[in-house]
């Protein structure tokens, strides 16, 4: 067996269990990669029992059997991995060393139980959509896609936005707001959820369209099939406005013309057998406790 490891930054607190995963992969003889940046920030801090390589971009996957990706940090580590990791399907395992943590939903302190059950298959994987964005003109061109969502946003001025929204051509909305999210199933529980968008459970194939600060009141967040393919027009009172997908953005003005479908390959994300979505929603978000008599 071979994983990849790959995080964006070394934290002091958080050394103890970056130690623990690499003790614990060679304890069960499973030859390592680390992704290059990272492992520069390593050295001198982490023992290695057994030599590890260099993992340096999408490439090497061609070149390199590998047959897991690890993360180390949170879900937006996991998002920056996914711009690694790409079309070629090999599972994403991620270890919360964060807050929240939907989809590095590991705790640090399981990290021997994780990679044993890794390396005895006791695991599922849920497959996760991903949205692609395609324009007139080239944006986010190494990776338009995103596996939380997309927005349009207000950028150098207080002033609202105004965005006039299609789906399969016909005329959906115009939307006068700060902004506009369209998330995944995945991202439902990101920055569409704080705007008051639905959760929505990862395989039922949709896209949640939600409003940012929304001027008309009525305006609501609306549930449609991922099969579906949502057009944008972007105007308002200043030349350029902030386009994202995920963690990535880049800045459009009224003359692009955007358009988001469901992306033709899929995440692949590794839950251990004994955590299911239901149980990472109640814990994260706190369900089922009465804090009346905390």
């Amino acid at each position: 067996m071979q994983v990849v490891v790959y995080s964006q930054l070394l934290k002091e607190k958080d050394i103890p269990y970056v130690q623990s995963l690499f003790d614990a992969l060679h304890d069960h003889g499973i030859n390592t990669f680390v992704y290059t940046p990272y492992l520069e920030t390593l050295e001198g801090k982490i023992h290695f029992s057994r030599d590890v390589g260099s993992f340096e971009s999408f490439l090497d996957f061609s070149v390199k059997k590998i047959d897991y990706v690890i993360t180390l940090g949170g879900d937006g580590t996991i998002l920056s991995a996914v711009t690694l990791v790409r079309d070629s399907g090999v599972p994403i395992m991620g270890i919360n060393l964060g807050r929240l943590g939907f989809l590095a939903s590991i705790e640090k302190t399981k990290i021997k139980e994780a990679v044993k059950a890794l390396f005895q298959g006791k695991y599922r994987i849920s497959e996760r959509t991903l949205l692609g964005l395609s324009c007139n003109f080239p944006l986010f061109e190494k990776f338009p896609y995103a596996l939380n969502d997309f927005t349009l946003l207000k950028r150098d001025t207080s002033s609202m936005i105004t965005m006039h929204a299609y789906v399969n051509g016909a005329y959906l909305n115009t939307y006068y707001a700060d902004g506009i999210i369209v998330s995944t199933p995945t991202g439902s529980t990101g920055y569409s959820l704080s705007c008051g968008g639905p959760i929505v459970f990862p395989d039922s194939g949709n896209f949640v369209i939600t409003p940012v600060a929304p001027h008309n009141l009525t305006v609501r967040p609306i549930v449609i099939s991922d099969d579906s393919v949502i057009t944008f027009e972007v105007e308002g009172r200043t030349e350029n406005f902030l386009c994202t997908l995920d963690s990535r953005f880049e800045t459009v003005t009224s003359q692009h013309r955007l358009a988001i479908s469901k992306s033709d390959f899929k995440i692949r994300v590794v839950a251990l057998e004994n955590r299911d979505f239901l149980h990472t929603i109640r814990e994260k978000l706190s369900w089922g406790i009465d804090s009346r008599n905390g």
